[in-house]
């Protein structure tokens, strides 16, 4: 049975305080992880207030708040930080939390953002060639035996001699997972360097296709396509009935039907049913998008009546 874990989206409005009770509250109801996404611009709603939080000063900070829950981003941009710094502040708050952290990474993609604070945004095809090489300096970085140097030249980025410090509690690294729903370099990406491939918000029939696509991709590179972990993001709209789960979905913008063919929207049991169509899959690991970062009593209702049937 895949794992669940708790996915926000802190970019539409929240503070760290609100993030850190949200953590805080996964922790306590059993779920196996926190996650959060890297924007730093609302998408969907206008304002944002009152703005964004760094994901990884928001994980340092619930590193030191939780004990047990995994912790980590959907995706990191690789737009937004060069690799040796993401390197050492992955490896610092993997020390922070004693080895509860993964890294996902992406290649960015909302240009809004960017502009707005000043990032550059290149164009698709210079963005997945940083992020095939983000991830290996990144791990080269961390693999370096101590007393060693790391060098690395690429087209986009160059490191001469770098000790590879600071190492992470985990060894050789924290796992990387990478995801999206492309068909060709998305999959090859996560064969070469992930230990998790994820979709986001797909349905049922296209994360089968896309599950055989980053297998193929596995073959096609000698590794064995059961060592790369499996994942969906599911947006989650959970009631008690019909009534209450329209509520909540119109609350946080959404259509209650789109859900039901993309997300997990549904009474208890129809929630538990879909977990377990995309675990027929190969699905190991479920992210509940969780909007409604105030809505603690939803999370407490999947905690008691959904969390249970994977334990």
């Amino acid at each position: 049975m895949p794992e669940l874990h708790v996915f926000t989206e802190p970019q539409d409005g929240a503070t760290y305080q609100q993030l850190s009770e949200v953590a805080r509250a996964t922790e306590a109801c059993g779920f196996a992880g926190f996650f959060r996404s890297d924007h730093y611009l609302t998408i969907h709603r206008v304002g944002g207030f009152p703005g964004p939080t760094d994901s990884w000063v928001t994980l340092a900070g619930l590193a030191l708040q939780t004990e047990r829950i995994r912790l980590g981003t959907l995706m990191t941009c690789a737009t937004f930080r060069l690799p040796g710094p993401l390197a050492i502040a992955v490896a610092q708050v993997d020390v922070m939390s004693h080895g509860r952290v993964d890294l996902g990474i992406g290649a960015g993609w909302f240009g809004a953002e960017h502009s707005a604070y000043g990032i550059p945004f290149p164009g698709p095809t210079e963005r997945f060639d940083r992020l095939a090489e983000q991830p290996e300096v990144v791990t080269g970085l961390w693999s370096t035996p101590e007393g060693s140097l790391y060098s690395f030249s690429g087209r986009y980025y160059q490191v001469k001699d770098s000790p590879g410090l600071p190492k992470p509690w985990q060894r050789p690294g924290p796992p990387i997972v990478i995801g999206g729903t492309g068909r060709q370099r998305t999959p090859q990406l996560a064969a070469r360097f992930a230990s998790e491939f994820n979709l986001p918000f797909v349905s049922l029939a296209e994360a089968d296709v896309r599950f055989e696509l980053v297998r193929e991709a596995c073959r096609s590179q000698g590794r064995d396509p059961s060592s790369l972990r499996l994942s969906v993001a599911l947006t989650v709209c959970c009631g008690r009935d019909r009534a209450e789960v329209t509520r909540r979905a119109y609350d946080v913008g959404q259509d209650p039907e789109r859900l039901e063919v993309v997300g997990a929207a549904g009474t208890q049991g129809q929630i538990c049913e879909r977990i377990e169509a995309y675990a027929r899959l190969g699905c190991q690991r479920v992210y509940l998008q969780l909007l409604d970062l105030g809505d603690l009593e939803q999370l407490e209702l999947l905690a008691s009546e959904v969390l249970p049937a994977f334990d």
